[in-house]
């Protein structure tokens, strides 16, 4: 998910929002610059400069003393806020197949083109690692951007002798491109999008007045999405009252801590000098109540790529249900969406069996919502909205590893979605602002298509051994607590797919059909629950597109 500039759109912080923000596709002549069979201008930065390469917010230098070969190497200094994505963009020819190649050295560091196949390593143990993917252009491709870049908080990576091969050199060049590039990596999150941040200041006290209502069946389709409640960006505040009936589900983006650890959560609606259209409270309330009185649930969010939450103790545990609670009675809501993100989850060394979690941040979150739902009964709504790297990633690494060393929060949304699945309402992963993930097929899959939704809602239809590890299963989910997350638009993040490619991935999921290369092992689920979205704002900006193409298709 993204929050103000920085929700992933979702969001979703995170743990593998896409760093594209900033990237710029940049076009160059080519003719004499390269030899036969290569692609690229300065793959292994001999010249001393970055040139044709472009680096998001300077995050890229040319660098000595750490090269594999030569004298220099690509450094990318990779920070909380920017995976420092190096791209270049190349001319190619249409029904091609390429291979990109890169010699790389660091943690988590990703070689990819946007829009399609892309490659990662978790960790090169501070020795150079090549990475290798191919990819073919499409019927009318002309020009694809390559790209490394590292992970957010992991610092900085190297890259040398970067090569594009494929059949002859290139005759012409790419048109000049101002549009920012994003690379097909991975929450929470969360995008592109870009948004202004909001403060945390403390909400109003709580209230008592009326408590959530019943919940609808898990039956039939549900269209669920986030409306931008706390702060406003290129997107435009909507109001309550002028959200379609369309949505049964909608998520008020967002709860966020007064600090880290507090567990103190917080619920601030955009001011008036932000989004100078909001209506008042009481009217917020009362869209609030007229959607419920049509059978729409409406929940409150927590985290976001700006919401970080950490319930280290139990103090920090009891301040999240009374906070939380107090914000559910003051508005009336249906429950809550967790959307944590970044470093809300992580698991402790040792802590590697995801069915008996002890690491503190995951069993009193455990811990807190079960409070939360005792408190507020059946009716109480509960759904989760992580990122692939904290669920779909635990297929191949769950938390630091049996020997340390891996990113701990690899998989660790796994035991809260173990610990909490007779009681979660849904599960809707974020599939965009993803890395390259493993499926089923122990092949990787990447953003842009149908298949990635295939392949990634299968994982948790079908369920999969955590590490690799048959004898630990995460169990399959009920179709009906599933539903896949999608970008609304190219502007809400980093994964977009037109209605096309969405019906591709709902006729194969539900009807067994239009599958493409990859085939479902949990075969046609027809009570798959819906789709949701980031976000109902961005589809409003783009005329409902989506909402429209789920109706259409669902009826």
């Amino acid at each position: 998910m993204r929050t103000p500039p920085r929700k992933r759109l979702l969001a979703a912080g995170t743990a593998w929002a896409v760093a594209a923000a900033g990237a710029v596709a940049i076009s160059f002549g080519l003719a004499g610059s390269a030899s036969a069979g290569e692609f690229l201008v300065n793959g292994g930065f001999e010249s001393g400069t970055l040139n044709p390469w472009t680096c998001t917010g300077g995050t890229g230098s040319v660098v000595t003393g750490h090269a594999r070969t030569g004298s220099y190497a690509l450094a990318g200094a990779a920070s909380a806020s920017d995976s420092a994505q190096c791209t270049q963009t190349v001319a190619v020819a249409p029904n091609t197949t390429y291979t990109l190649s890169a010699y790389v050295n660091g943690a988590y560091v990703y070689l990819g083109v946007n829009g399609g196949a892309s490659t990662w390593t978790p960790g090169t143990g501070g020795a150079y690692q090549k990475l290798s993917v191919s990819f073919t252009t499409a019927a009318t491709q002309t020009s694809a951007t390559v790209f490394t870049h590292g992970w957010y908080g992991q610092g900085t990576y190297y890259a040398d002798d970067v090569s594009l091969d494929g059949p002859g050199a290139p005759t012409a060049s790419p048109s000049p491109s101002s549009s920012a590039s994003a690379s097909p990596s991975g929450s929470a999150s969360p995008s592109a999008s870009a948004s202004p941040s909001t403060s945390a200041s403390p909400s109003a006290s709580p209230s008592t007045s009326s408590s959530p209502t019943t919940p609808p069946p898990a039956t039939g389709h549900a269209l669920v999405g986030y409306l931008h409640a706390s702060f406003a960006n290129g997107a435009g505040y909507l109001k309550m009252s002028d959200v379609p009936d369309s949505w049964d589900i909608i998520d008020l983006a967002f709860g966020e801590p007064d600090s880290i650890t507090s567990g103190t959560i917080h619920f601030n609606r955009c001011p008036v000098s932000e989004c100078p259209g909001v209506e008042s409270d009481a009217d917020f309330k009362a869209a609030i109540a007229a959607k419920q009185a049509k059978g729409k649930k409406v929940l409150l969010s927590i985290g976001g790529q700006n919401g970080e939450v950490q319930l280290t103790t139990t103090a920090a545990r009891d301040n999240f249900v009374n906070s939380v609670s107090g914000i559910i009675d003051k508005w009336g809501l249906d429950g809550l969406d967790i959307d944590f993100e970044g470093h809300s989850l992580s698991l402790n060394t040792g802590d590697t069996d995801f069915k008996n979690p002890t690491t503190p941040v995951i069993t009193n979150l455990i811990s807190a919502v079960k409070t939360l739902k005792a408190k507020y009964g059946a009716k109480f709504q509960l759904t989760m909205a992580p990122e692939t790297f904290f669920v779909q990633l635990g297929y191949q690494y769950y938390g630091s590893g049996p020997w340390g060393g891996q990113d701990p929060r690899a998989g660790a949304f796994l035991p809260v979605i173990y610990g909490l699945r007779d009681d979660l309402t849904l599960l809707h992963v974020q599939d965009y602002n993803s890395g390259s993930i493993m499926g089923l097929d122990n092949q990787y899959h990447s953003m842009g298509g149908a298949d990635f939704h295939i392949a990634m809602t299968d994982m948790l239809l079908s369920g999969f051994p955590v590490a690799g590890n048959t004898a630990n299963m995460f169990p399959a989910l009920k179709p009906s607590q599933v539903a896949i997350g999608m970008p609304a638009n190219s502007y809400a993040g980093n994964g977009y797919v037109a209605p096309a490619a969405v019906n591709q991935a709902l006729d194969c999921l539900t009807k067994g059909t239009n599958c493409g290369s990859y085939t479902p092992r949990a075969g046609k689920q027809p009570n798959l629950r819906g789709l949701m979205t980031w976000s109902i704002n961005w589809d409003n900006y783009n005329g409902n597109e989506f909402s429209k193409n789920f109706h259409g298709y669902f009826g």
